[in-house]
């Protein structure tokens, strides 16, 4: 909405990940175009600077879609798991097209690119602008809710504008804006402030647990750990376990099944969003490697409050 996406207009996504970025572009009556995924689960961003070179035309300052006609007026990378999106690789041809990157680092606080052009640099502060989650589920936590986050003053002060009901006059109650109710309310802000204290404690034993299924896994035929991309400080929030079923014995599927047998609470990569019935006719460019990490991948208890007796147990059910 404050970048000008507009009904009508398209904005490219990712169909690996949870469904809540690619509704918020429905919410605006516009389309997403669904892109392929990296090796980290992240947005492919060799096929997605190929669609927009190949498959769009740029004209009167806005890139139109080939297929549809329509403006392609953003992309929407999500930080995957808190990996790093391969943004430089996404920059220039964005800059040049006139894509806005609005990014989704939900699941990434904390982690910071630690090679290249972006070298120093936390994930959501990229784009234009970006967005972090204080869910229940992540590494530091108000309660509920998230921050929007930018280096653009102006979308700052129009995003603060708009999440508090767009009061230009609060004595006299003038709204020259339909506004939201989305701010946190003090309470929830007070319990994130206070968990911020907290982030490099959070994030040394989130890399612990990780190290941790790398070590006692590495040995297993056919089990691999997903890992982080190189050019970034990734924040480990949540541990990937890769299957390959011809070597291991069993499926990713079968392995779900007998550790949730055994009380550990495990699940599946999400069902792809171009699969969702709510997208199934909306447009896809070659995707491939999401479907293989669907089929054979296992998301492992990450959360920091597990001790080493749990990771034991996990290990132990996991190797037979």
């Amino acid at each position: 909405m404050i970048i000008g996406v507009k009904r009508d207009e398209e904005v490219i996504v990712p169909t690996l990940t949870f469904i809540a970025p690619v509704n918020t572009i429905k919410y605006l009556g516009a389309e997403p175009i669904f892109m392929d995924a990296d090796e980290f689960c992240n947005i492919d961003a060799n096929k997605t600077v190929e669609f927009i070179e190949s498959e769009t035309e740029f004209k009167n300052n806005n890139s139109y879609n080939k297929k549809t006609g329509k403006v392609i007026r953003a992309i929407l990378p999500v930080h995957v798991f808190g990996n790093a999106v391969d943004l430089e690789r996404l920059q220039n041809v964005c800059a040049e097209r006139n894509i806005a990157i609005v990014e989704d680092a939900s699941e990434s606080l904390g982690t910071l690119y630690s090679k290249g052009k972006l070298k120093g640099k936390h994930t959501g502060l990229i784009g234009h602008m970006g967005c972090i989650s204080f869910n229940g589920n992540k590494i530091l936590t108000s309660g509920g809710g998230g921050m929007i986050i930018s280096n653009d003053q102006e979308s700052s002060e129009k995003a603060a504008y708009l999440t508090k009901q767009a009061k230009d006059d609060p004595v006299n109650f003038i709204h020259n804006e339909i506004g939201y109710n989305l701010r946190l309310s003090n309470i929830h802000a007070a319990l994130g402030l206070a968990q911020m204290e907290n982030i490099k404690r959070a994030l040394k034993i989130k890399k612990k647990i990780n190290n941790f299924y790398k070590e006692n896994l590495k040995l297993t035929d056919g089990l691999t750990l997903m890992n982080s991309p190189g050019y970034a400080e990734n924040n480990n929030w949540l541990s990937v376990l890769r299957v390959e079923e011809k070597l291991y014995g069993e499926s990713s599927a079968s392995l779900i099944s007998k550790l949730r047998n055994e009380s550990i609470e495990v699940r599946p990569i999400w069902k792809l969003n171009h699969l969702q019935k709510p997208y199934l006719n909306n447009q896809t460019y070659k995707i491939d490697k999401a479907k293989e990490l669907v089929s054979n991948s296992v998301c492992l208890p990450s959360s920091i409050s597990l001790t080493t007796e749990q990771l034991e147990k996990i290990i132990k059910v996991i190797n037979g």
